[in-house]
């Protein structure tokens, strides 16, 4: 009878002492919370310890508080040698071990977090950069990366952002971690575009596509990136991997983002992927080739067939623009006109075609007997060039430089007054132009 009696006291006990010690989690987490609103950090910190190591799923927000006071004394003490630094920033990591252990309970419980346990090892990783001591790059690299790897679009944009940036330290401090570099810039610029197309506020869109620009910055600043370099690390393993459609498609995408376009690598990698699959990139590629070759029939049939695959209306509009600069070095200019329009149309803002119907036009001023209204065609000449910056505004410089000099050619008002025609009369210009002015 009195083991009995014993047994059930002892349960009873424990039950008590349970009950104590989550009360004593409730009071804690209280009090560290509200102490943590009013940034009073020091008093903060032992009573949100306390919740966390005894318990550690009683409320997600305590891990946050827990960073902030943590983040705190770490950026307070300027000694990372000392004994207190060492001791705040061994806890930080800790806190972040608990939070990425527990994520999955959290979960359970119904609750709806912005971020996954594996997110929560990319924010373990941003924090171990900014305070370790002495970071290990190759330790914040395998957790970005596995980080990335698992939430892919879904990563944040700052994970994205330490992800590249610790690539980028890694492959200038060792030229074998190229290849692995290039794949990464492609995986993290693919994510940024998945997490910006998935972005439903502006101000997120913005912050992300900022992150974007941030990420093909690093990729060009990396000192790997320039056309020599990636001819030669290129040019061998298109050869190696001429049947390899996965590995020819981020050759061509890489050489296209750094403007390789004139590389050999670039073009056989093209070459290679249009007998295998002939999308409208690959036909592209061979396209470029065909143009540097001098071949610009062959070329305009290859911008042509890309033409017919393509979707994406910008897309379109380079392609009809180049298709037509092929069929102005082949002196075909009734044809290279006709796709500039084309390229204008896909393109309203796109004003490269419009300088190059003005070059063709100030190249080929004369149509008629009349010297004066062969000089008329300039007038038609500045029209575009007006046109080129009005919709494209980046292009203003260069254009009020070709006006200047076309304005030069333009016949005299007493030359146009001999045939009948004053300031303000249309004149349409013939021949293959074809196309109507008004007289300055």
């Amino acid at each position: 009878m009195k083991i009995k009696t014993l047994v059930a006291v002892l349960l009873l006990s424990g039950g008590a002492s349970s009950a104590f010690a989550q009360n004593d989690c409730n009071a804690n987490s209280s009090i560290s919370h509200e102490a943590v609103k009013a940034k009073n950090y020091k008093d903060a910190y032992a009573p949100c310890m306390a919740v966390l190591k005894d318990c550690p799923t009683l409320k997600y927000y305590t891990y946050s508080d827990a960073f902030d006071i943590l983040t705190y004394f770490l950026k307070n003490n300027k000694d990372r040698n000392s004994a207190d630094y060492k001791k705040y920033f061994d806890e930080l990591m800790q806190v972040h071990d608990w939070r990425i252990q527990y994520i999955p309970e959290f979960l359970a419980k119904g609750m709806k977090l912005t971020i996954t346990a594996k997110g929560a090892l990319g924010a373990k990783a941003i924090d171990y950069l900014q305070y370790a001591p002495t970071p290990d790059v190759e330790q914040a690299y395998a957790w970005l990366k596995e980080a990335v790897d698992s939430d892919k679009g879904k990563s944040t944009g700052a994970v994205l952002h330490y992800f590249m940036d610790i690539s980028m330290r890694k492959v200038k401090a060792d030229k074998t971690f190229t290849d692995q570099f290039f794949q990464n810039y492609l995986d993290a610029s693919q994510y940024a575009d998945e997490a910006i197309a998935a972005a439903t506020k502006a101000s997120t869109k913005k912050n992300l596509q900022a992150i974007k620009d941030n990420i093909v910055a690093m990729f060009i600043n990396s000192g790997v990136a320039d056309c020599e370099s990636l001819q030669s690390i290129y040019g061998p393993q298109v050869e190696e991997h001429k049947t390899d459609s996965v590995f020819l498609k981020k050759a061509i995408a890489i050489l296209k983002l750094m403007k390789c376009n004139d590389s050999e690598a670039y073009f056989h990698a093209s070459e290679y992927m249009y007998a295998m699959n002939p999308t409208a990139d690959a036909a592209v590629g061979v396209a470029y080739m065909y143009y540097k070759k001098g071949d610009y029939d062959t070329s305009v049939k290859f911008f042509d067939e890309a033409l017919a695959k393509e979707t994406d209306n910008s897309k379109k509009s380079e392609m009809a623009y180049l298709a037509a600069t092929a069929l102005y070095e082949a002196k075909k200019l009734a044809q290279a006109k006709k796709y500039c329009y084309m390229s204008a149309e896909y393109n309203s803002e796109f004003g490269e075609p419009y300088i190059l119907l003005a070059t063709m036009y100030g190249s080929n001023p004369n149509w008629s007997d009349e010297g004066a209204l062969n000089r008329a065609t300039y007038f038609l000449v500045i029209d575009k060039l007006l046109k080129a910056k009005s919709v494209d505004p980046e292009l203003t410089d260069r254009v009020n430089e070709m006006i200047s000099t076309y304005s030069r050619h333009t016949p005299s008002t007493q030359d146009l007054f001999m045939l009948g025609i004053k300031k303000g009369d249309r004149v349409t210009i013939g021949g293959w132009i074809g196309e109507t002015t008004t007289v300055r």
